[in-house]
């Protein structure tokens, strides 16, 4: 157990450039300290002290924004970015060294029972804001970009972003854009891009049609005047 405590801060130096010095991630930084108290919780779980797990998880979440249910399964050099608003949901799985960064929810899609929240693979990393909801698998490696809301698996070594979350980087090879935070790809917004040229493509071949300045045009709107008059 204190080896895990020992490796939980040692993580926040490799993931936080801001982290200074151990006394001040001991005493200030509310992911660490959200971590070590769902360390206790889920071993009372496991023993079926469940009310009493239950009981510092809640205290936990009342000091640091942060909820972890007690059952959640949660690797080594798990690290939590900030970490208002952050949700991990009873069931969920998650393996070692990944990030997770504020108002991220690992949480479930209705009431069904059993296996109802998120896999996630080693070296995962979810971003701001994002929702990863059901019981999918995040692969190994794989980046989630923020807000984007994950609704069915996901590659190893992938990147998914948008609503729903679409895979646009896989195994290197780019789909779309890379993903970075001020930037991040949107497939909707392409689209509508798209959507939006091919309208103004149709609204200039109408106006040459009108001013009878396209060949094959001109003679199609005089067939079909001629059509006209003899009807």
């Amino acid at each position: 157990m204190f080896k895990l405590f020992k490796e939980d801060v040692e993580v926040v130096f490799e993931q936080d450039p801001a982290a200074r010095s151990h006394f001040e991630v001991i005493l200030t930084y509310s992911g660490v300290h959200a971590i070590w108290a769902h360390r206790i919780a889920h071993a009372f779980h496991k023993r079926k002290f469940f009310f009493l797990a239950r009981a510092i998880s809640q205290v936990s979440r009342f000091f640091t924004g942060i909820e972890i249910h007690p059952g959640a399964k949660i690797g080594r050099r798990f690290f939590i970015d900030h970490g208002m608003g952050v949700v991990i949901g009873e069931t969920c799985e998650i393996g070692d060294n990944v990030t997770v960064y504020q108002g991220v929810t690992l949480g479930g899609t209705g009431k069904e029972r059993g296996k109802r929240h998120p896999t996630i693979m080693d070296n995962a990393l979810i971003a701001t804001g994002a929702k990863v909801l059901g019981s999918i698998t995040v692969g190994e490696s794989s980046k989630i970009g923020a807000g984007s809301v994950v609704l069915r698996d996901v590659p190893p070594n992938s990147t998914v972003v948008g609503i729903p979350g679409r895979v646009v980087i896989q195994d290197g090879i780019r789909t779309q854009r890379d993903l970075n935070h001020s930037d991040l790809p949107d497939p909707v917004a392409d689209r509508c891009r798209a959507m939006e040229w091919e309208i103004r493509q149709l609204q200039a071949e109408i106006e040459k049609l009108k001013e009878g300045k396209n060949p094959d045009g001109h003679k199609a709107l005089q067939h079909a005047n001629e059509t006209e008059r003899n009807l």
